[in-house]
């Protein structure tokens, strides 16, 4: 169970800051972020106090954190028809931003000709692509790769010296991870 997320995400919601509601539910801010990026869980007694300060009732929170998402599946057949924007490409994520933890990925669908930019604030994170069909070229610091269908990729997050551009003459799909 995701709870940590689930109360950020509400949080956000309301634009309360981690001290004000700290400060409410009688924690400290630090414990507060350590709740809501899963790496301390709340007694009750502290669960209802956050709930409280924030102004959601903590069932809501146990319900949603509940019903969260732990398998996502995307099939071939979800990919067949996907209408991709002037920016000429798509991107089908697994899990909404409030179900990421560790990493975050995705099945891109990049028309030719066109560039996907880098993740914006990532920082010492990985990235792992896998061209699933068509191919692409991968500019990585001074290097210009050259990725086919099967071929794959992992390496660090430089987002000023990267980019990912299809090079084909059709459509490129590519499963893309990358570390939060």
């Amino acid at each position: 169970m995701d709870l940590g997320s689930v109360l950020r995400l509400k949080r956000k919601g309301k634009k309360l800051t981690l001290k004000s509601v700290s400060d409410k539910a009688g924690i400290s801010e630090g414990f507060l972020s350590q709740i809501e990026n899963n790496v301390n869980s709340p007694s009750v007694d502290t669960l209802m106090n956050i709930c409280a300060a924030i102004g959601i009732e903590a069932s809501e929170i146990i319900r949603q954190a509940e019903d969260q998402e732990r398998l996502s599946i995307i099939r071939k057949s979800d990919l067949a028809d996907v209408d991709v924007p002037h920016s000429g490409f798509a991107t089908r994520r697994f899990f909404p931003p409030e179900n990421r933890r560790t990493i975050d990925s995705a099945v891109l669908v990049i028309d030719p000709g066109k560039s996907i930019p880098a993740r914006k604030g990532a920082r010492n994170g990985q990235e792992l692509l896998c061209v699933l069909k068509g191919a692409l070229e991968l500019v990585y610091e001074d290097q210009v790769i050259s990725l086919s269908q099967n071929d794959s990729a992992h390496f660090w997050t430089i987002p000023e010296k990267q980019k990912i551009t299809n090079r084909s003459k059709g459509r490129a799909i590519v499963l893309w991870v990358g570390t939060l």
